[in-house]
């Protein structure tokens, strides 16, 4: 293993120089700076975590605890996320263990703080956690655990997505988003949809939102078959994210109706891929570059500040493509 006496041996400087270099340090000129970093990647250098720490106090690690590695929006959440942390010069441990043994295992490591995406499955587990030294950050779970959050407000992002509909004259507009097992996070969105309906004179039908078994692409595609055989059929809908909207678009696609056409849709989760779902589409949410800059800021308030308390709610946006159409 190379180590940072070996760099010092070839660039014919000191340990001591050759340390700073490898931290960015404003003490080593640019020049020989760039130097030894040319020396350390030809030499194929791994900074040791656990010196470090031992060295700095600091890891320059931080742990993501995620929950599945299958969503396309935490997919793009978690790529950008780790590129801002590596600007930074963190990096991010990944880890699709349940919350308490991931927690354990970033304990271990000495991580310099915790970022959890939250779902339904890690709300009960939160309370169960030891006390930590380590600052833990959770994505989509503010109002539900002890810890740091940064978060949507989602119940806003669907009376966006209503007003909308309503504004092209959609009166019978369905919602495709509710798991059988219950989550949080889509009954705020679920009270939010029936809370505008009703708002704007536009009370939903008892069905009008629809029951599901998870929330992934087939859970939408059969949600929506369900809806299109329905008399008299919506005339819009409003997708709880996007892998359902996906399977909502191949179920129209087999029924031969077309959008915006036949059925207007709406979509959950502001993501550059919207564009290019056959259709492009009209969102709502948060754009991810602004979810993952706050994260990664607020991340870093909370390793420099191990004691804070930090809750930050992102307000969502419409974006208007050509998904959603007026009624004719």
């Amino acid at each position: 293993m190379v180590t940072i006496k070996d760099i010092a041996d070839r660039a014919g400087v000191s340990f001591s120089t050759v340390s700073k270099a490898l931290r960015d340090s404003p003490l080593v000129q640019h020049k020989t700076k760039q130097h030894i970093l040319a020396i350390a990647k030809e030499m194929g250098y791994q900074p040791n975590i656990a010196a470090r720490s031992l060295v700095s106090r600091k890891s320059g690690a931080i742990g993501v605890v995620w929950p599945s590695i299958e969503r396309a929006a935490l997919s793009s959440l978690i790529t950008k996320i780790n590129e801002q942390l590596e600007m930074q010069g963190y990096v991010t441990l990944l880890s699709i263990s349940n919350l308490e043994s991931a927690v354990e295992i970033f304990r271990r490591y000495q991580v310099d703080a915790i970022l959890v995406f939250g779902d339904q499955d890690s709300f009960s587990s939160f309370n169960q956690l030891n006390p930590l030294q380590i600052p833990i950050l959770t994505y989509g779970a503010a109002g539900y655990t002890p810890y740091s959050a940064v978060d949507v407000n989602r119940g806003q992002a669907v009376r966006l997505a209503v007003r909308h509909l309503a504004g092209l004259g959609h009166t019978n507009i369905a919602y495709i988003g509710e798991p059988q097992s219950h989550d949080p996070l889509q009954t705020v969105k679920i009270e939010a949809f029936r809370e505008e309906m009703d708002a704007l004179g536009l009370p939903a039908a008892h069905d009008a939102v629809l029951l599901m078994n998870g929330l992934e692409f087939h859970d939408g595609y059969m949600a929506a078959r369900t809806m299109l055989e329905r008399s008299p059929r919506p005339t819009a809908v409003i997708s709880g994210g996007v892998d359902l909207t996906r399977g909502i678009l191949r179920a129209i696609g087999e029924h031969g109706l077309s959008v915006p056409q036949d059925l207007s849709v709406v979509s959950y989760d502001n993501l550059p891929q919207m564009e290019d779902l056959g259709v492009p589409m009209t969102v709502v949410g948060v754009a991810i570059a602004t979810i993952t800059s706050v994260i990664a800021a607020t991340i870093l308030e909370l390793i420099d500040q191990p004691e804070s308390l930090k809750t930050v709610y992102l307000e969502p946006e419409l974006v208007v493509r050509s998904s959603t159409s007026k009624m004719n």
